[in-house]
């Protein structure tokens, strides 16, 4: 992986309150869990076309989290690559790829 990235992610964290803002998102996740219920009602009543493009060697997005979303979505496209965290600066031609297919095909009737 290029360190470009992480010279990138290191200047714009050097930035005035930026650990700060990051903190605060971090903590904010722990509200997520309550509100996965609505989520997955959605996914189950409304079906809207789905993209779940995962890294299988994400040690924090798991591949069972991209399998959870085809359980209340059943036509969505999980694509698990073979990659880790940051499979869009690993695998970009990949993702694009898949995207634009997937964009192509759900522009048709909807589902």
């Amino acid at each position: 992986m290029s360190p470009d990235g992480y010279e990138l992610d290191i200047a714009y964290m050097a930035r005035p309150g930026a650990a700060e803002i990051q903190l605060d998102l971090i903590l904010d996740y722990r509200s997520n869990l309550a509100l996965y219920p609505a989520f997955q009602s959605y996914f189950r009543e409304h079906r809207p076309p789905l993209l779940a493009v995962w890294g299988r060697h994400d040690p924090a997005f798991v591949p069972a989290g991209a399998a959870a979303y085809q359980r209340d979505v059943p036509d969505a496209q999980v694509h698990l690559l073979d990659a880790g965290h940051f499979a869009l600066e690993t695998h970009a031609e990949e993702v694009a790829t898949l995207i634009r297919e997937f964009l192509n095909g759900a522009a048709g009737p909807a589902r």
